[in-house]
């Protein structure tokens, strides 16, 4: 009971913005992350600046896997969590030196109003550039108050050896009329002395001009002081034509806040703008990029593919909707596959790799024999694979790794179904998560793939929506897999019943999509009635069931 304790007491403490001063000055440090986390969750940004801006600690990680039921922070939390980041710099009392953001963001618009990768980015580049131009002015200043206190000095200095000086002349003409008419010596005595003080003169001035000359050359190298970093910000990063160019001042800009980015996802940029950007980045620490609705074509990929090699912990690439269309007949594009599959084989640490709709029929073997690890998640979605496709993969080293699979939207039937089953006999004992939406899957083919199906005993999601099933179908579904101890999500299609009449005796993903359902309630009913009726007789009350392309929760599936 001590945590629910303490979160309850830092719900109460941070409620009261007015007695802040009071007990910020004399909280352990211990406490600093239960009432951080209590002003995101109640939404008290003063609370959150105050804290941030005197972190006491190295690390500050907001982000990552958060607890069942916790919301992601506010975005006007974020927003002051930057403001006080860029504060704290100046602040003694501040210890942070790394500050991880990584999978803080969340879908635009979600529940409590979180903020979104997009913007996410674009505020982090600005916080970045701005603390830059801070850094710069708080320097200039500082040299401005320092180039006068020394000319301040040197003008005292000056002054003292003029008065010095004219004592000194003084001091000779009193020697002079003393001792004129004096011997030859004498007058030798007076020359020396009034040497000696010029040279004294002399030699004060050129200090001064090299003391001038010395505050010059600190205003002049603005751009070394403003290299030293005094944190680091991790963060997930989301580019597109809006953002690019703020990205690339905040990952190009050298100042207190250095940017360093984890996962990179890229929308409808061409692949020279791609290749600047991968220049920007540290070439450690970036696991993961993610290139979406890009023409790239296969000649672009192979362009970016060796700067992608670069990126030593490299171990994830996303291409989706890319235009790499390999059925169309072009000159030279076989040549630019095998490109393509040579430098995919340079990416060492490569375990997930996900190609969606980039039609390559006929090319999986060329494609993955390349790789010199197995891969743990491979996503292939509309990819239009074939029979012999099917068949590599069912033989190839990464079958027996797999832990997350998704072959939807490409057709399977009787010809592939002996390479399915033999890819989910091979992935039995890894597979977690595992797709076949839109397969064109039937009764029939169902009712072959499901003792294979039964065998992966630790399956947690299994998807099977927009398949041309029937009610008989499902029950039949529903009885296998409640019988998977570690299945926690099942998506299901509607049932061909429940559809108006009309649809085709075999219809495609497409049709069942867009095909209208039945107006009447009770046919839907009817279906969910049955497959509850299983679910509870077998005493499955952690199996969730849902026909919701949409409804797709990822922390049940991960408990």
């Amino acid at each position: 009971m001590v945590f629910p304790l303490v979160n309850l007491c830092a719900k109460e403490v941070v409620s009261d913005h007015s007695s802040s001063l009071g007990w910020l000055d004399c909280v352990p440090r211990e406490l600093y992350r239960p009432l951080l986390e209590a002003a995101f969750t109640n939404c008290r940004l003063l609370a959150v600046g105050e804290l941030v801006q005197r972190w006491p600690e190295r690390t500050l990680r907001v982000g990552g896997r958060r607890r069942k039921g916790q919301s992601p922070p506010n975005r006007l939390c974020v927003q002051a969590l930057l403001l006080a980041v860029v504060r704290g710099l100046s602040d003694k009392r501040c210890a942070l030196q790394v500050l991880d953001l990584c999978g803080l963001q969340c879908e635009e618009g979600g529940v409590g109003d979180p903020m979104g990768g997009w913007s996410l980015t674009v505020a982090l580049c600005t916080m970045v550039v701005q603390a830059r131009a801070g850094a710069q002015r708080a320097l200039r200043r500082e040299g401005e108050r320092e180039r006068k206190r020394v000319l301040a000095k040197r003008r005292g200095e000056k002054r003292g050896i003029e008065e010095e000086s004219e004592g000194g002349e003084r001091l000779v003409e009193s020697v002079g009329r003393d001792k004129e008419g004096s011997e030859t010596s004498g007058s030798l005595g007076e020359e020396e002395q009034v040497k000696g003080v010029r040279r004294r003169i002399e030699m004060e001035r050129r200090k001064e001009s090299a003391a001038v000359a010395g505050l010059a050359g600190e205003r002049g190298s603005e751009s070394e002081a403003d290299s030293e970093v005094v944190v680091c910000v991790r963060a997930d990063l989301l580019v597109n034509a809006r953002s690019w160019e703020r990205v690339g001042a905040a990952l190009g800009t050298t100042g207190p806040l250095k940017l360093q980015c984890r996962y990179v996802r890229v929308e409808e940029l061409s692949a020279s703008s791609i290749g600047s950007l991968l220049d920007l980045l540290p070439r450690h620490g970036l696991l993961g990029v993610d290139i979406s609705y890009s023409c790239l074509g296969v000649a672009g990929l192979v362009l970016l593919l060796p700067q992608l090699s670069m990126f030593p912990l490299l171990s994830s690439l996303c291409l989706h909707y890319c235009n790499l269309d390999i059925c169309r007949d072009m000159p030279g594009q076989e040549g630019a596959l095998r490109d393509m599959s040579q430098w995919l084989g340079q990416l060492g640490q490569l375990r997930r790799l996900s190609l969606t709709a980039l039609r390559l029929p006929g090319h999986l073997r060329m494609l993955l024999s390349s790789l010199s690890q197995p891969l743990e998640v491979l996503e292939l979605p509309y990819l239009s694979l074939t029979p012999a496709d099917l068949s590599y993969l069912s033989c190839s080293p990464h079958a027996s790794s797999l832990q997350q699979l998704d072959l939807s939207e490409n057709r399977l039937d009787e010809s592939a179904l002996p390479s399915v089953r033999r890819l989910l006999s091979q992935a039995s004992g890894c597979l977690m998560h595992l797709s076949l939406s839109g397969c064109g899957i039937t009764d029939g083919l169902l009712a072959a793939l499901l003792p294979s199906l039964s065998c992966c005993r630790g399956l947690k999601s299994l998807g099977l929506a927009l398949n041309p099933l029937s009610v008989a179908g499902l029950l039949d579904l529903v009885r296998t897999v409640v019988r998977m101890p570690s299945l926690r999500q099942l998506r299901y299609p509607n049932p061909l019943e429940d559809y108006q009449p009309g649809l085709p005796p075999m219809p495609s993903s497409a049709q069942l999509l867009d095909w209208p359902l039945d107006e009447l309630v009770e046919v839907h009913e009817a279906t969910s009635l049955q497959l509850d009726r299983v679910v509870m007789e077998s005493g499955r009350s952690d199996l969730f069931l849902t026909c919701d392309l949409l409804n797709y929760n990822k922390d049940l599936v991960e408990q």
